[in-house]
Order: structure tokens, then sequence, then C-alpha cells
């Protein structure tokens, strides 16, 4: 379906303020997939807080100008969806990734993290980022580790008396017994 000038504007506008606010993207080829397939990988894509748009190359060069995907321009060829990751930097990765397990003809081509352009095959490395919650959990817990372990250092002495006085008394009420 061939789009208007004014349409063509609007979609450009819109990709370009995703872009703006995105911390990767993915782009994949998915040439040879039904509708029913795309439907279900845009549906997938919503439920992790992906934005996945078809868009002409052309016109996708025009979105990512002045953004820090600028870099993925003239690496776009062939019919290719854009998908970028708003708040976890790896989640659109993982939605594609994900979906190519089951999929064969869904191919990524291109991985775009920090202003820089990674290879298809980088995919593994950003869907395996952490999400915020799991980073923060991982920080929390190397926070936490020296003061537990200070801790117990300083409980130990106190508990290894305890269970001396009362090896002790278990093995006095055993002699009397």
């Amino acid at each position: 379906m061939s789009l208007n000038i004014e349409q063509k504007k609007a979609l450009v506008t819109e990709v370009n303020e995703i872009a703006r606010g995105a911390q990767s993207v993915v782009a994949a080829e998915y040439r040879g997939l039904s509708v029913t397939q795309i439907t279900q990988l845009r549906a997938q894509a919503r439920k992790s807080g992906v934005y996945m748009r078809v868009v002409k190359n052309t016109l996708a060069r025009k979105a990512v100008a002045g953004t820090s995907f600028e870099c993925i321009g003239p690496q776009l060829k062939g019919p290719l969806i854009l998908a970028f990751s708003k708040d976890d930097p790896g989640a659109a990765a993982r939605v594609v990734k994900a979906f190519a397990k089951d999929n064969d003809k869904l191919v990524a081509t291109l991985v775009s993290l920090g202003g820089q352009v990674l290879p298809a095959k980088a995919i593994d490395q950003v869907a395996s980022l952490p999400t915020r919650e799991q980073a923060l959990s991982t920080l929390l817990g190397v926070l936490k580790a020296p003061i537990s372990k200070f801790v117990r250092t300083l409980v130990e002495p106190h508990a290894k008396l305890v269970r001396t006085v009362a090896a002790v008394k278990d093995q006095k009420a055993a002699a009397a017994g």
C-alpha cells in the first residue's frame, strides 16, 4: 500500500520520536512470513514494551537521522522490520530472537546499541542483557554482601561460645544420665 507525502512525513516523525527515546534497535528481514505470523510478532513485541514497525528503508533512514541510530542507515537493505526497545535495551533482541526460534523466515540483520552497529550474531549478547529489575537486584546483592559478611564475622564468636556451652551441657547430661 503506497503512502501519500503527508502519511510518509507522519510516519517519519513517529519513528523519529520513538528512535530518540529508544535504547536499542534490531532490524530483521521478514521475507516469507505470513500476515498472521507478523501479527503474532507484533503482539509479542507490545507485551514486551517494544515498538515494532515495517518501514521502507529510505523512510527509515530519514527517521533515524539525528538520533543515536543514524549509523544503521547505510546497512538498511531489503524488506526489514524495525524493533525499538524503549525501556529495556535487550527487549527487542529477546523478542526477535524468541520469534526467530520458531520461525526461521525472520532473520536478524543488525543490532544497534549505544550508537554502534553490531552484527546480527550479536543479538544473543544483547538479548542476554539483564532487565532493569535484574540489574538492580544484582547490584543490591553486591552492595549487601560485605555488610552481611561483616555481621556474620561479628556474630560468629558468640555463636561458637553458645554451641560450645550447649555441647558441654549435653555431655554432662549424658554422663549423669
